[in-house]
């Protein structure tokens, strides 16, 4: 019997990072799920992962690779990247694997409490207003922005009150990242393309929030929801995650809003029979991506972005306040100067870190400090359900709850769980915290700010929802916001919200106050003050660098995090004045809010004390622990008052980091110059990140003085002869003071301008007999400066037999399929992928394919194995073997 196989072998050249030595060559190279197919780091998951707005993203142990882009089908993840590591790939969406299971089960858990009602607000924002409402769409002709290859729809819908007098403010909604596509004949089938194919249904994502667009026009409020399909199924092919697209898409509707505000004979007929809309009253409600998106908007309407955005009309309207639901921040840069609310919903299954926590904490420092900015979290909701068109039972398209625990029961926030909301519960809850916003920021309504700003109350149209408010900036004076010079004794201690080891906070939960920004290090201005106790009594002291002064502040505001789960645990609150005098203003209680390992409960709650009267400056904050044993984070603490102050227009210096590319050269030492913009004036002042090839990132503390607009980062590099991949330098930027951020990442890409060596094969064992192994050397013409990895798969032969699975080691075979060789089968109708390796600087490796000892054997049979290069395409050559 004649067996013969035939394996290909791409040539798959990888990319940024050194290679490694010949002794650290992967074997196997790559887990099941990975491969390698020219410069591509490819995942393939089992079955269709729906579109995720935290998205998916490379990592190598500890070290991250970068953003993958999935294919149209939702089931290959792919990204240009090299591991030295293959081993310790792991693909993570907001801090969890994608590609192992999660967490134990925690099924055997008990189910924790829900936090007590708070007492109920003199107000109600959710109870519908006078209006009855009028609903229509229009559809524009779509505009073209940079980045994206098919034009993106102007398709919106508009929900507006009758009879309303005057100029009505207007609110706009963006929704998030999901599928585009689906197919009504198969549920099963749904994909991120745009348009769709003929037999597909687009999904009608932007009519998701017809319900808060309903309560809001009966109180009088002009609604538009826009559509953002072409941006989510292009914007894993930009920069920032289609942060910007966003934005440009956003301003182009309030563009025509503007030109309709004068021209009303020229507006689509919905527009035409709506009133009017206030364009100096305009709130942004952003959901997941789309909450980015509305960000970026801000910042953009308040200062321009450089270059070709896609938006260079005039800014004709003023963005009083953004809502932002369940949102991304991927670069942690908040627009300062603009009001915000932002809704953390505690069983979000996607954005499952909360990063939009950002949108509160990192915006301390960088103005005046006088915007709100509001974190609500609602213990139960999860992150789809906002949208009624990403809601089972509601939606068109397909639709299911992000927070799958069909597999992993969970205490918390499986659907039988008490804490957990119900799709109509969420939705009423999130309309009811959306409409107090909008209220508040459109109108300055004050009596709805108790809902937002921690005065723990509750709204009564929120239903049964456990919603809880903290807040920074309104008429709050800076006490301890930890710094680098910030000093604690006693059981405090200072440690780094991006550090885990013992310079950091010892988390054993997650927090979304501890998100973390891809592409950095530890940031020494993200601190937090960590409070561990054995016994009742041992007080931790935090001293500011410099004595501050409440006057003014009615109360002390902190706010303070303990573990999820907790009982309550009580602490007495002291300051100690500048003349030494300590003065005892009574007692604060937490109680953990509802968590598993799978969520994100380690979240602050706002407590308060009065201040007395007279107190003047003070100069350092004691926490007495009353319980026995514990620990608690405290985020940070403010003299407070009820009510807001005015915020004065401000135009920080707006920072943008560039990317550059530049000839690698074939000899000598070049340098290059990575470029940042900075606008504004004064004092700047940046956290500047740079990752060389293959190297963890660095940081450097950058202060920019008046007259400065930019900054550069040089680069060397030396000319050579030799391949190699590009070398890419990453830089990340993070706002420190007197600067709001646009593009937070930026490139230097230096571009190899070498020919690949030619790959050739030389037989060195091409004639076994069973249980023996053929063997060739992979061998190069030249050496190159980074490895080159080969990969394929088994291919029928021409002629005659094929092995099979049991032919081969069995050890071999599982080593590089995950699976058994039983049934006997064809290799080319396995799963088999083999690689070779040839490292950085050496001209040849080892390729092995072990014959088992049982192989059955005939006279003189042949092995074919066809090499095909896919970097450059069309190379490829053959061998031939013989078993005996």
């Amino acid at each position: 019997m004649r067996r013969t196989v035939a394996l290909i072998l791409s040539v798959a050249v990888v990319a940024v990072l050194p290679a490694p030595s010949a002794s650290a060559a992967p074997e196997p190279p790559l887990a099941p799920g990975w491969s390698v197919s020219g410069d591509v780091l490819r995942w393939t998951a089992a079955r269709p992962i729906p579109p995720l707005d935290a998205g998916a993203e490379f990592w190598e142990g500890d070290r991250f690779l970068g953003r993958a882009k999935e294919s149209t089908d939702l089931r290959s993840f792919t990204l240009r990247t090299s591991p030295r590591d293959p081993a310790a790939l792991q693909v993570r969406s907001a801090g969890r694997r994608l590609d192992a299971p999660g967490p134990p089960s925690v099924a055997t858990m008990s189910a924790p409490a829900l936090p007590p009602p708070q007492p109920q607000a003199d107000v109600d924002p959710g109870t519908p207003g006078p209006y009855p409402t009028t609903t229509g769409e229009y559809s524009l002709d779509p505009v073209t922005l940079p980045e994206y290859g098919t034009p993106v729809e102007m398709r919106a819908v508009v929900v507006a009150p009758k009879n309303a007098p005057g100029k009505r403010p207007l609110a706009l909604f963006l929704h998030g990242r999901h599928f585009t596509c689906y197919d009504a004949a198969d549920p099963a089938r749904f994909t991120l393309e745009w348009p769709c194919p003929s037999e597909m249904t687009a999904v009608p994502s932007y009519l998701g929030y017809r319900k808060v667009q309903e309560l809001l026009a009966s109180q009088g409020y002009l609604t538009v929801s826009i559509s953002a399909n072409s941006v989510n199924a292009q914007d894993n092919d930009t920069w920032d995650a289609g942060a910007q697209g966003r934005s440009s898409l956003i301003r182009h509707h309030l563009a025509k809003w503007a030109d309709w505000a004068s021209g009303r004979a020229e507006a689509p007929p919905v527009v035409r029979s709506a009133p009017k809309a206030d364009l100096a009253k305009v709130v942004l409600v952003g959901h997941s991506r789309g909450g980015e998106g509305v960000n970026r908007a801000a910042i953009d309407s308040v200062t321009p972005p450089p270059g070709d955005s896609g938006f260079s009309g005039p800014v004709r309207w003023t963005i009083r306040g953004d809502v932002l639901i369940a949102p991304t921040i991927f670069g942690h840069n908040p627009a300062p100067d603009v009001p915000s609310v932002t809704l953390l919903p505690g069983c979000d299954g996607d954005v499952r870190d909360l990063q939009g926590q950002m949108f509160v904490d990192q915006t301390r420092g960088l103005s005046r400090g006088e915007a709100l900015h509001s974190a609500v979290y609602l213990v139960g909701a999860n992150h789809n359900y906002f949208n009624s068109e990403w809601t089972p039972g509601q939606a068109e398209a397909p639709a299911w709850d992000d927070f799958d625990s069909r597999d992993q029961p969970d205490p918390v926030c499986a659907p039988s769980a008490p804490t957990r909301l119900t799709a109509d519960q969420q939705q009423a809850a999130g309309a009811t915290y959306i409409a107090a916003a909008v209220r508040l920021f459109a109108d300055r309504d004050e009596s709805v700010l108790p809902l937002l700003d921690g005065s723990g109350v509750r709204a009564p149209s929120a239903g049964p929802a456990r919603v809880l408010s903290h807040a920074v900036g309104g008429d709050r004076t800076p006490f301890v916001v930890p710094d680098p010079v910030t000093a604690v004794s006693g059981s405090a201690r200072l440690c780094l919200q991006t550090a885990f080891d013992e310079s950091g906070c010892h988390l054993t939960a997650a927090s979304p106050h501890f998100a973390g920004l891809r592409g950095t290090v530890l940031q020494p201005e993200r601190l937090a003050v960590a409070f561990k106790w054995s016994a009742a009594g041992q007080s931790g002291v935090v001293t500011p660098a410099a004595p501050v002064a409440l006057t003014g502040a009615r109360d002390l505001a902190l706010r303070l995090a303990v573990l999820a789960n907790t009982p309550e645990t009580r602490f007495g609150v002291s300051v100690v004045d500048r003349g030494g005098r300590r003065h005892a203003l009574g007692s604060v209680a937490v109680t953990g809010l509802p968590g598993s390992p799978r969520t994100a409960s380690l979240w602050a709650q706002e407590v308060r004390v009065p201040l007395p009267r007279g107190l003047g400056e003070v100069t350092s904050l004691e926490l007495v622990p009353e319980s026995g044993s514990g620990e608690a984070w405290l985020i940070d603490a403010h003299g407070w008052d009820e009510g807001l102050v005015p915020v004065t227009p401000t135009r920080l210096g707006r920072l943008d980091v560039h990317r550059k590319t530049a000839d690698e050269g074939d000899s000598g030492t070049r340098t290059h110059q990575a470029v940042i913009t900075v606008g504004g004036s004064g004092t700047r002042v940046f956290r500047l990140f740079h990752t060389e090839p293959g190297k963890l990132p660095t940081s450097r503390l950058v202060t920019l003085e008046h007259g400065e607009s930019s900054f550069e980062v040089p680069v060397t590099s030396e000319g050579n002869t030799r391949w190699s991949e590009d070398r890419v330098h990453y830089f990340v930027v993070q706002a420190i003071s007197n600067v709001v951020v646009g593009t937070t990442t930026g490139e230097l890409r230096l571009l190899n301008d070498d020919p690949l060596p030619v790959v050739t094969a030389v037989p060195v064992a091409d004639s076994v007999s069973a249980g023996g192994t053929l063997r060739w050397d992979v061998t190069l013409s030249a050496p190159a400066d980074d490895m080159i990895a080969l990969g394929g798969g088994a291919l029928a032969p021409v002629s005659g037999s094929e092995l099979s699975t049991t032919d081969v080691d069995a050890d071999w075979y599982r080593s590089y399929t995950g699976e058994d060789p039983w049934p006997s089968r064809p290799l080319s109708e396995s799963p088999l992928r083999v690689y070779v390796v040839v490292p950085a600087g050496q001209l040849s490796a080892a390729l092995a394919v072990p014959i088992a000892a049982g192989a059955e054997t005939g006279d003189g049979e042949w092995v074919r194995l066809r090499f095909e290069g896919s970097v450059p395409p069309g190379t490829g050559f053959e061998v031939t073997g013989e078993v005996a």
